[in-house]
């Protein structure tokens, strides 16, 4: 069996957890430069791997940060669970400030980011119609009960470029087609973390209503600013708990994420770029190792 080695990708207010042993490591990756140093260390003796998504003191915005870079270097330390905080804004009334949505859909409408490791010289087709863990959503779920956290399973996240907050018009119509939250930076982390054969579950944190809201009005920074602070304060509690009861040996995903490249590359051995197999030698090492 392969040993657990937990990831948690730390979104806006979250540019650390508590672990124990814990210090900054540089990774180099061949993608370019990720946006920080990972921070090691354990919880109980399970390893835990962190990266502050828009890097500490936030210098990236969300189509800024270089997503290949991120996932190349989580896969690179060995993780083998992806848990993804992020900020959020709500499309529901239920779910209000201060709610963590495990989602398990995105519809991505982000158009400036580069979305996959794979391309001339070496094609891949990954499938996506579940890109969120089963297995490790029900772990987030226990963590989420334990520690008494507002919470919701199910929704649709809706992944838009930013960095501008929406339009009324566009809530309005993202809110008609159904979907749950909205956020900038899960797509194309999500596609990636797949890829990469990452098991991946989102924890979307709310921090306020977008602007369809009738008595919420535009979204204000100075407000979210006050929410994300508890929910930061909240997510360090979750990814406590998380880490104290994970399992010891990687959960097999019912769903088969980290097998997702199994039959996924398609050009044949003699036809692909030797130049970009050797960036994906963390990637898909797995599987290209073969032949």
């Amino acid at each position: 069996m392969v040993k657990s080695v937990l990831g948690i990708i730390g979104g806006s207010g979250v540019y650390d957890v508590d672990m124990d042993n814990a210090r900054w490591e540089r990774i180099a990756s061949p993608w370019g430069e990720p946006s920080d140093d990972v921070r090691r260390g354990e919880v109980n003796g399970l390893p835990v791997v962190f990266l502050p998504r828009h890097g500490r003191g936030h210098p990236f915005s969300p189509t800024t940060i270089n997503y290949r870079a991120n996932i190349d270097i989580l896969k690179r330390a060995g993780v083998t669970d992806v848990i993804s905080l992020s900020a959020c804004g709500s499309f529901r009334e239920e779910l209000s400030p201060g709610t963590f949505v495990l989602v398990d859909q995105f519809i991505d409408r982000t158009f400036a980011r580069e979305k996959s490791f794979f391309g001339t010289g070496c094609v891949a087709h990954v499938s996506l119609a579940y890109p969120i863990s089963p297995t490790l959503q029900d772990h987030a779920e226990t963590a989420l009960k334990a520690e008494g956290i507002q919470y919701a399973r199910g929704g649709i996240y809706l992944v838009m470029e930013g960095p501008q907050f929406s339009t009324l018009a566009e809530s309005q119509l993202y809110r008609s087609w159904g979907c749950s939250v909205i956020g900038m930076t899960n797509m194309p982390e999500a596609k990636l973390a797949r890829e990469a054969e990452l098991t991946y579950c989102t924890v979307a944190m709310v921090t306020d209503y977008d602007s369809w809201h009738p008595h919420h009005g535009e979204v204000d920074i100075t407000s979210i600013l006050k929410v994300l602070k508890g929910n930061s304060e909240n997510a360090r509690r979750f990814v406590a708990r998380l880490a104290r009861d994970f399992p010891r040996e990687h959960p097999v995903c019912r769903i088969g994420s980290d097998t997702a490249l199994e039959y996924a590359i398609i050009t044949a051995p003699e036809k692909r770029d030797p130049a970009l197999l050797a960036k994906l030698d963390a990637v898909a090492g797995r599987v290209l190792s073969r032949g």
